[in-house]
């Protein structure tokens, strides 16, 4: 037996890709969720809740790492105060915290409050580790979908991504929950930087679709700056993935073509 490794948000997008992994390199893992599913072998399941506290201590006993994947649209930042000083109490040796590229630039509460939860795990006193990634291609797929249904193709000048494959970024959050405590990494962004017309238009050849004429736009305000400055996008250090957003969409439509045959 060893040390379980307690994975908090283990039941979502990432925490599901990352979790295998895990498992298939002889962790024993627990996981932290409001609504604990039943033991599985090598896994067990405890209740808790990051943003109000509720079960942090009992979750972490006898745990030397923490893998902190639990987010939402609000509380991030609260969250990552409570796991912070829980894994101090518990003598935790490495805490692990995925976060945003451009968390600090970009003024967006989103963003501000990963930067608070990357501040609190800083400053934990608890050896730690910090993966800022890009977004993923499974929450940009309905965007784009949902775009490509208007009758014009909204284009916001200068907003730009680069979106990555949610494989490639549970493969290095596994290898970094598997290693010591470094840090910030490198940021992890896609193999491209795209526009939403770039996006749009892979999404309609790869489904089929018909391209809708675009319609630009400006975003005004300082987000608007903040994005046409590129402020949401790694820089030359980042560490890049290699399957491409046509890649993913053509995975997308192998499983929903087996699915129909099923």
């Amino acid at each position: 037996m060893n040390a379980p490794l307690l994975v908090t948000g283990g039941t979502g997008n990432i925490g599901n890709r990352v979790v295998p992994l895990l498992c298939e390199a002889g962790r024993d893992i627990r996981i932290l969720s409001r609504h604990p599913r039943t033991d599985e072998p090598g896994i067990q399941h405890v209740q808790g809740d990051t943003v109000t506290g509720a079960g942090l201590a009992a979750a972490l006993e006898g745990v030397e790492v923490v893998l902190h994947l639990a987010g939402g649209a609000k509380g991030d930042d609260i969250a990552a105060r409570n796991l912070a000083a829980a894994a101090r109490d518990a003598g935790v040796r490495h805490l692990i915290l995925i976060s945003v590229v451009g968390a600090d630039r970009m003024p967006i509460g989103y963003f501000r409050a990963k930067a608070e939860a990357e501040r609190a795990i800083a400053g934990s006193g608890v050896p730690w580790t910090v993966l800022r990634a890009a977004q993923l291609y499974d929450f940009v797929l309905p965007v784009v979908r949902g775009m490509t249904r208007l009758p014009l193709l909204p284009v916001p000048r200068g907003l730009r991504f680069e979106p990555i494959h949610g494989d490639e970024v549970a493969a290095r959050l596994a290898e970094l929950a598997l290693g010591g405590p470094a840090g910030r990494v490198a940021d992890l962004a896609g193999p491209e930087v795209l526009d939403v017309r770039q996006l749009a238009e892979a999404y309609a050849e790869v489904t089929g679709g018909r391209a809708r004429r675009p319609l630009p736009i400006r975003l005004p305000g300082a987000v608007g700056r903040a994005y046409r400055a590129g402020e949401n996008l790694a820089g030359e250090r980042a560490r890049r993935g290699e399957r491409t957003w046509r890649e993913f969409l053509r995975e997308q439509v192998t499983a929903a073509d087996r699915a129909s045959v099923e």
